[in-house]
């Protein structure tokens, strides 16, 4: 193994599923279905909230960012993840591992912070109904979904700015299917205990402040939930909120798990099967959690589609 100090240059060897071989084909044409039904949900979602006028809400609004957030973080990690198991090559340049930590670091950290987004949303939409529109006006959902990406994307810059400078005297092996910035921090060979240390509180910033929003605006809501006297609004209410909170806890469910126990208890199989649920199932889910039972969703599809066939 080489032991010069670079910090820079040369591939890195994605060792992904390739130690269980017997797996990896299998995997392969499960993560590719998945990758399909993600595309199709997602630009559908995106296509449809465009195109019908009904959809031109904010709820609307910001699941066709969440799409457009799942499908790229998806489009980030997939393709070069099916490369690498369908060809005997497992390597990913250095500019291209950089580029994908830094996207999908970026990517998960704006949905964090869009998920909270979303809550207050509904928060505002089962507690102030009268007013749901005047206060969620256009110019305020835009600045709302602005400050989901710019925050992510800062979150990203922060951490990514951190990994790139350590020294990996030649160590390019990555045990992930993907260049996860946590890992890349590992193979140097210098002491990364501060680095870590403030990647994790960089961490427990962009997931703590996003999870009390949504924690605050659903206690805001049970409570008004409680006090609502019709068995209609109630129902009204927990359809409004059932589908937000089910993405919620996929999310935000495998993410903490994954990102915030002791690094002594890691075990990298089992952060490789949690990744696969948050990066690769949880998009795919979204789409179908959002539209399954969505009225509105599914008079759009009957109204698009009638013309096309007319």
């Amino acid at each position: 193994m080489e032991t010069t100090n670079d910090s820079s240059g040369g591939d890195f060897i994605l060792v992904g599923f390739s130690e269980h071989p017997e797996l990896e084909l299998i995997l392969s044409l499960f993560v590719l279905i998945l990758y399909s039904i993600t595309l199709v949900g997602n630009v559908a979602i995106i296509s449809f909230s465009i195109l019908d006028a009904r959809l031109h809400t904010p709820m609307y609004f910001f699941l066709r960012n969440l799409s457009v957030l799942d499908l790229s973080f998806t489009t980030s990690i997939v393709p070069q993840m099916l490369m690498n198991m369908w060809g005997g090559n497992k390597k990913i340049s250095y500019a291209g591992c950089m580029v994908q930590y830094w996207v999908a670091l970026a990517l998960g950290s704006t949905e964090c912070v869009l998920l909270a987004v979303m809550a207050v949303d509904r928060y505002v939409a089962v507690c102030w109904p009268l007013r749901y529109t005047t206060i969620m006006h256009p110019k305020l959902c835009h600045l709302l979904a602005a400050a989901s990406w710019s925050s992510g994307f800062a979150n990203s810059f922060l951490q990514s700015s951190m990994a790139i400078v350590l020294p990996r005297c030649g160590n390019r092996r990555v045990d992930h299917f993907f260049c996860e910035l946590l890992i890349i921090v590992k193979l140097s060979c210098v002491d990364t205990g501060p680095t870590e240390s403030k990647m994790f509180i960089a961490r427990v910033i962009i997931l703590a402040v996003p999870v009390s929003i949504i924690l605050t605006s659903y206690v805001c809501i049970a409570r008004a939930v409680v006090k609502m006297r019709s068995a209609e609004g109630m129902k009204k209410a927990f359809g409004t909120c059932a589908s937000h909170l089910m993405v919620v806890s996929l999310f935000y469910g495998t993410i903490m798990f994954l990102y915030l126990q002791p690094k002594d208890n890691y075990s990298q199989d089992q952060g490789k099967a949690l990744a696969v649920l948050y990066m690769i199932l949880a998009p795919t889910l979204n789409p179908l959690i959002y539209t399954l039972r969505n009225k509105d969703v599914k008079k759009a599809v009957t109204k698009i589609m009638g013309k096309e066939q007319a």
